[in-house]
């Protein structure tokens, strides 16, 4: 692996570097996770779309600047460096992009990426049932085939949905072949929210945020050319969003590196005062903090070069979501410690801590919980037998 960056790419950093200096909001957005705020993250991000940095390493023709990976990377670095706010197209842009590159036809990648690089339309996943959460394999949602239009009839419910509420599309698993064994006869599909049989209801958080959704298909007709991938194969076409969202570009280091910084200052302000003499464990956590992000942040770079390198990545990023989910909670546990009583506070910069713990905590359960996350490193890591 390669540490050293180009001159073309310190190039690049100083341009997005100063580009975000100047463009990102302040004061901060309120949670895209609310009507309001996800209205003003779209602009947001529109904003981002006209200046080229909305998905800096696609072709140019879908809005990118044809960056490589390490470019992204470097972006992604810049964009938490300068308290970028949480990106309410990451579902489209981080997840299902990657897979529309690799098993969307030209049409689909025609119609459907630019829009969704400019936020005119957004996206959430449909994954999660009432009885199949991690258990992908285990959905009950169901295709019928309809010849006569060409096309689909879905039925079925989906639920945690992340901005389900306020999205505008869907993209997730069907059962197209309810004959065919588990993890076969699956059709992924890409859903219009507003069509006729489509209901979604939002699920308050523990936040307060509306976000969330579960949202209930009866008889919602799909073309065909809203099928992704072949017909009865989507959990092979899953599997590869799957793997974005559990290792390289959902959560990248950018991310979790601001927040160890941002860590290590709270830590620093509450030693000047003399808080902190009566607990010397405190620095360590706080060091042990940093010191797993910036891990994280290498490993990342480790996986960069090899995909550069043109391999793929496997079952190894259940590995990587286990670290970072972890880390997460970690990150903001410590930080409520520092604050103490003030830690209940949810406004003003403390008060991005708690609603930061709070999200953290689900980040061992979605993408796949992190028990199951184990049971893959064991078996498809680690070639350990299955029991």
């Amino acid at each position: 692996m390669d540490l050293t960056f180009t001159e073309e790419e310190e190039a690049f950093r100083a341009e997005a570097r100063a580009w975000l200096e100047a463009n990102v909001p302040r004061p901060p957005l309120p949670s895209g996770d609310t009507r309001a705020g996800f209205a003003l993250h779209k602009e947001w991000e529109r904003a981002l779309f006209d200046a080229r940095w909305a998905v800096v390493s696609w072709p140019q023709e879908y809005g990118g600047r044809d960056a490589s990976l390490m470019e992204w990377l470097i972006f992604e670095e810049e964009y938490y460096r300068a308290g970028g706010p949480q990106r309410v197209t990451q579902n489209g842009i981080f997840l299902l992009a990657p897979t529309l590159f690799e098993f969307g036809t030209e049409e689909q990648r025609d119609r459907i990426l630019p829009r969704m690089a400019s936020a005119e339309e957004t996206w959430c996943q449909g994954w999660s049932e009432p009885n199949a959460g991690s258990d992908l394999a285990g959905i009950k949602s169901r295709a019928v085939r309809d010849d006569a239009n060409a096309g689909w009839r879905l039925s079925g419910q989906k639920t945690w949905t992340t901005r389900g509420a306020f999205c505008d599309r869907l993209f997730g698993l069907f059962r197209s072949d309810p004959e065919a064994e588990r993890h076969h006869g699956l059709t992924y599909f890409l859903v219009d929210l507003r069509a006729e049989g489509v209901t979604v209801r939002p699920v308050e958080r523990l936040d307060g945020d509306e976000g969330f959704a579960e949202v209930f298909l009866e008889d919602v007709f799909v073309p065909d050319r809203d099928v992704l991938g072949s017909v009865h194969e989507g959990w092979r076409v899953a599997m590869a969003t799957t793997g974005s969202e559990r290792g390289l570009t959902l959560r990248s280091p950018g991310r979790f590196m601001a927040a160890a910084g941002r860590l290590a200052d709270l830590y620093r302000r509450h030693a000047d005062d003399g808080a902190l003499d009566a607990d010397p464990t405190v620095r360590d956590t706080v060091v042990r903090a940093w010191i797993d992000a910036d891990a994280y942040r290498w490993q990342t770079f480790w996986t960069v070069t090899r995909l550069m390198d043109g391999r793929r990545t496997g079952p190894e990023s259940s590995l990587v979501k286990i670290f970072w989910s972890e880390l997460d909670v970690r990150l903001h546990e410590t930080a409520l410690r520092l604050l103490g009583s003030r830690a209940e506070l949810v406004d003003g910069d403390d008060g991005a801590w708690m609603k930061g713990w709070q999200f953290a905590l689900s980040g061992p359960i979605y993408a796949g919980t992190n028990e199951i996350q184990r049971n893959v490193v064991a078996e498809r890591v680690l070639g350990l037998p299955r029991r």
